[in-house]
């Protein structure tokens, strides 16, 4: 049974940081991609960030890039999102999914809805 639990959310004064995990069980990591994904209060959900297995590729969405940073430990199969400088447009529910494939050749890491699996998400709330 495949699992992703995400961690780390929380409150948050706007400027500051959080650090964001996501622990993957019941699936061959190195065989998957993962991506960041948020869904704000009464929005579709959009993408945030994409890194391949090795964690040498990494992609982000234009209004995250320069404060966020994705990355991944193989080794213990989970996944990071360290989130600085952060803004009230930030405030979402933030889920990490797994796609099967490597993201060095997809052209659709921002598609939601071709991901394979999905964990429960956590809340992240930005004060100003």
């Amino acid at each position: 049974q495949v699992q992703l639990v995400e961690s780390g959310g929380g409150l948050v004064q706007a400027g500051g940081s959080l650090r964001l995990s996501c622990a993957a069980s019941g699936l061959s990591f190195s065989n998957y991609y993962m991506g960041w994904f948020r869904q704000p209060p009464g929005k579709e959900r959009e993408f945030v960030a994409a890194v391949s297995w090795s964690g040498g590729i990494t992609r982000y969405a234009d209004s995250v890039k320069g404060r966020f940073t994705v990355s991944r430990d193989s080794a213990k199969n989970t996944v990071s999102l360290q989130m600085n400088s952060l803004k009230p447009e930030d405030t979402a529910v933030y889920s990490c999914a797994a796609h099967l494939g490597n993201l060095g050749y997809s052209v659709t890491y921002y598609r939601a809805n071709e991901y394979n699996y999905w964990g429960q998400g956590t809340q992240v709330t930005v004060s100003s």
